[in-house]
């Protein structure tokens, strides 16, 4: 008997996306095929790592040792105070300048047109591209602007895009959702913090219904970590490797 076809939509979260490489861990220890993936912002960084075949443990190294000198590069504020061009070339060493549709697996990354407000799904072309769009923090990231689009962060239209995955042929539905479920008071101690926890409060609002969709839903409790927090990689990583074990076995009757 033919097994379903699994999709993993990987959601928002700036620094608590990290978490996604635990779930990724365990997902692969655990053998669970993985035929499409969904991202949006750090969840489409995330993804397409993945879905180059770069394993787990790898992300995990190369987030732990990879400095901020590394990945920010601010430039005079205009539409943003981050130029993103050195995440830009990061993404093309580890994805070795590929299109999307030249990966190991069926991938789409989600971004979010500011011009007309809606969601804009990459599946084809450049990786880095799309990616550099996805992760567009508005504020924080100078947008992706072309001749048609202003692109931005694909959370602020679909954080976890799970209707996405499931368009593109999933039969059971994986999604990783990072945002903490418990609103505790925000620690606002800069310009960041303002913009990440607006973006937050909105999705919060606007998305908890959709969750409900996917058919398997895995939320690592990251509520003690703040978005901008990079140099916490081990503990987002071990609350999705804890996460992920919570859902295996149900994952596992799903499929098996």
């Amino acid at each position: 008997m033919n097994r379903p076809k699994i999709g993993l939509a990987l959601g928002s979260g700036s620094a608590r996306g990290l978490a996604h490489i635990g779930v990724l861990k365990v997902l692969k220890q655990a053998g669970v095929p993985i035929d499409f993936v969904a991202g949006s912002s750090m969840g489409g960084f995330i993804g397409v790592l993945f879905a180059n075949g770069i394993d787990p443990e790898m992300m995990e190294n190369l987030a732990i040792h990879l400095k901020r000198k590394h990945l920010l590069d601010l430039t005079v504020p205009g539409f943003g105070f981050i130029s993103g061009d050195k995440i830009k070339d990061l993404i093309y060493l580890l994805t070795h300048r590929k299109n999307l549709e030249q990966l190991k697996i069926p991938t789409a990354v989600v971004a979010t047109d500011l011009l007309t407000g809606e969601k804009v799904v990459f599946k084809s072309g450049s990786v880095a591209d799309a990616v550099r769009a996805s992760i567009s923090i508005p504020g924080v990231f100078t947008p992706v602007i072309n001749e048609r689009q202003i692109l931005v962060d694909g959370g602020v239209v679909d954080r976890v895009p799970i209707s996405t995955v499931r368009e593109m042929g999933a039969d059971i539905v994986i999604a990783v959702d990072v945002l903490p479920q418990i609103n505790q008071p925000a620690r606002i101690k800069n310009i960041v913090d303002v913009i990440m926890q607006s973006l937050e409060i909105m999705e919060r609002r606007i998305f908890d219904q959709q969750l409900l969709s996917a058919d398997v839903l895995i939320q690592p409790d990251v509520s003690e970590i703040s978005p901008a927090s990079f140099n916490r990689v081990e503990e987002c990583v071990q609350k999705g490797e804890e996460a992920a074990k919570a859902e295996l076995e149900k994952i596992r009757k799903l499929i098996w």
